[in-house]
């Protein structure tokens, strides 16, 4: 796999022209990647000056801000809305709002429409694009085929060996498939890393642009770094949702490894989810800080000493980025996003489930080969600003503007 940080570079070229955007993301506001990515997309766009309008779900009451070229719509979702996530909600009657989501888009003027998936938010998106025919920008954040298959392994478990893996191979393959059927909507698409676009590509027909993630370099940075005098136990830590996904179990075997190694370590677990209580039983020396965020968050990573990240669905891993900002080495599996991101025995280690453990202890016993990473980390994460990301997005946008003035009421 191709890591982001080897790919060749080459001076961007210049813009043609800044269309006006017309953006409808799965969350905003919630603790992910999509809404991590979309809160940096809308204040790259205030930063320009450019014309960017936001659809989202969030306040109580429908609510809509023009605050200069960029407008912000934002609308609540209802009481028939579902949880899918701790933080995150579908609601199946958002198409009430879609008069005043009209009425915006008519006085907006949109040139394109970019959806973040197949949400509410993002099929309204996809559907006024084909009415008003809009070019329209899909970008892929979550791999919803990956994460279906593992919440279905309580179901699994009860089936041989054999059937099991090949029934959560077909529900990867059958929700894979239906995602492409939506994302082939799209005239252009993003996704974070090079094998994911590539598969897209392959399964849509349409071209893809990688789309990796930036990190704020000033916030998390290793000068943060807050330890008592005399703390010289190894701070393993983690950041992200503590669900099944994440293969989280995966950090119960390491504590136990480590002990049975007489090691000196604890965990700094950062985030919530359904597993939480689960590894609380199971890490008696854990600090569970819950969600945290700015400054708080960059102090929680800063006093890390290596990030474990056991994850084999994420297809960026924004924390990976924000700990190696940080100056802390990270231990990733060799699937998703991470793997692209980290270089194995420079800014950390890449490793399988197998190997992972060891590849941790191995650093716990190198201190000055972690003095090297920290450095080495920090250095790459510089180079990764959010500007470069949306440019590139902008660039992508070049080949399907088709401007056409909307019909006027």
């Amino acid at each position: 796999m191709t890591a982001l940080a080897e790919l060749p570079i080459s001076p961007p070229a210049p813009l043609a022209r800044i269309p006006r955007v017309a953006y409808f993301p799965d969350s905003f506001h919630e603790i992910n990647g999509v809404a991590h990515t979309s809160r940096h997309f809308e204040a790259f766009a205030r930063r320009r000056g450019w014309p960017f309008l936001c659809v989202r779900a969030g306040s109580r009451t429908p609510a809509l801000i023009e605050d200069g070229p960029v407008w912000t719509l934002e609308l609540p979702r209802g009481f028939l809305s579902f949880a899918l996530e701790k933080d995150l909600r579908f609601d199946p009657a958002f198409l009430r709002h879609f008069p005043l989501i009209e009425k915006t888009i008519e006085r907006f003027q949109p040139e394109l429409i970019h959806i973040t998936g197949p949400s509410e938010l993002g099929m309204l998106g996809a559907g006024l694009a084909h009415s008003l025919k809009l070019p329209l920008a899909a970008s892929w954040h979550t791999n919803v085929h990956e994460y279906l298959a593992r919440r279905s392994d309580w179901f699994l478990r009860l089936l041989p060996e054999r059937q099991s893996t090949a029934t959560a191979r077909k529900i990867e393959d059958l929700t894979m498939a239906a995602a492409a059927l939506f994302y082939a909507t799209a005239r252009v698409l993003y996704a974070p890393n090079p094998g994911l676009c590539e598969r897209l590509t392959r399964e849509t027909g349409k071209p893809c642009h990688i789309m990796p993630r930036g990190v704020d370099a000033v916030l998390f940075n290793p000068s943060k770094r807050k330890r008592a005098a005399g703390d010289d136990e190894i701070v393993l830590g983690f950041v992200g949702r503590l669900s099944v996904e994440k293969n989280v179990a995966l950090l119960a075997d390491i504590q136990k490894a480590l002990d049975e190694k007489e090691k000196k370590f604890r965990f700094r677990i950062v985030g919530h989810g359904n597993e939480e209580a689960w590894l609380r039983e199971r890490l008696q020396r854990a600090e569970f800080t819950g969600v945290l965020r700015g400054e708080a968050l960059a102090e929680a990573y800063a006093g890390m000493d290596l990030f474990v990240f056991p994850s084999h669905t994420d297809t960026f891993g924004n924390v990976v980025l924000e700990a190696l900002a940080s100056g802390v080495p990270a231990i990733v599996t060799p699937d998703g996003g991470p793997p692209t991101i980290v270089r194995d025995h420079l800014t950390g280690r890449i490793a399988d489930d197998d190997n992972f453990i060891a590849a941790i202890a191995a650093l716990i016993d190198a201190p000055a080969q972690r003095v090297q990473m920290r450095i080495d980390a920090r250095a790459y994460a510089e180079t990764a600003s959010w500007d470069s990301v949306f440019e590139g997005v902008y660039r992508g946008y070049e080949p399907i503007l088709n401007p056409q003035p909307l019909a006027a009421d």
